[in-house]
């Protein structure tokens, strides 16, 4: 995969030659909302806080009762087991610092709190007495949107890179096809085609225009993303140990 703008490092070798060397960033949206996720399971692990399909304890964080929306977001913060969140984790952690590289933090954010409501959102349409648990419609709206970018920015980006994408939707599609039972496919869609619209909408026409500039509205607004996730993954914190 490659990709060069004009705001990339130019150095100068011993025998003159100009070469372009860009160096990734750290990936600090990636990393926190990786941690605060793990934090969240940590105390599920502490306190007992039981994860199952059935109506238990754990409703008051994932089952949609009457008007109480906001269980989309702390259901998003919690996850079902140990392989669940590691599986979640290792994915989160490996799209989210590309999107880092080719876009802009504030984006990643952005994508990811959309699509975690957007995924959930078509889950309560399609199962609106289900219990949808895990950051799995965020993570897929990474995907959605680094689909679309890899696209629209063909001549950037390796068609090895575009078909490795690819490969992964449909393998994720195909394994929720499978599990059908065990996984909330419809957080899944929502969660792509929430993230593949954001992409559509944000990165620029022209194909030489740098995704990685944003102004200062878009930075707010992944600052405030951040923080809502992030509050979430609090607030989930404090039910589970009965505070609130």
């Amino acid at each position: 995969m490659s990709l060069q703008y004009q705001d990339e490092e130019q150095l100068t070798d011993e025998s003159s030659e100009e070469q372009v060397v860009y160096r990734p960033p750290v990936p600090y949206y990636t990393i926190l909302l990786v941690v605060a996720t793990a934090i969240v399971f940590l105390v599920q692990l502490g306190t007992g806080f039981e994860v199952s399909t059935e109506a238990t304890s754990f409703d008051k964080l994932a089952f949609i009762n009457g008007h109480e929306y906001w269980r989309i977001l702390t259901g998003a913060t919690v996850h079902g087991s140990l392989m669940h969140v590691a599986m979640n984790s290792y994915a989160f952690y490996s799209f989210g610092r590309i999107v880092e590289m080719l876009s802009n933090r504030a984006h990643l954010a952005n994508v990811f709190l959309l699509s975690a409501i957007g995924g959930g959102i078509l889950s309560l349409i399609f199962m609106p007495d289900g219990r949808s648990v895990g950051a799995s419609g965020g993570i897929l709206g990474i995907v959605g949107y680094l689909a679309v970018y890899a696209f629209r920015r063909r001549q950037f980006i390796s068609a090895e890179f575009r078909r490795s994408l690819l490969i992964n939707i449909g393998f994720i599609l195909i394994f929720g096809l499978v599990l059908y039972q065990q996984i909330d496919n419809f957080a899944h869609i929502g969660g792509l085609v929430t993230g593949a619209v954001y992409a559509f909408l944000q990165i620029p026409a022209d194909e030489y225009a740098d995704p990685r500039e944003a102004g200062s509205v878009v930075e707010f607004s992944g600052l405030g993303s951040l923080g809502i996730y992030l509050a979430a993954c609090g607030f989930s914190v404090l039910l589970m140990l009965r505070v609130v």
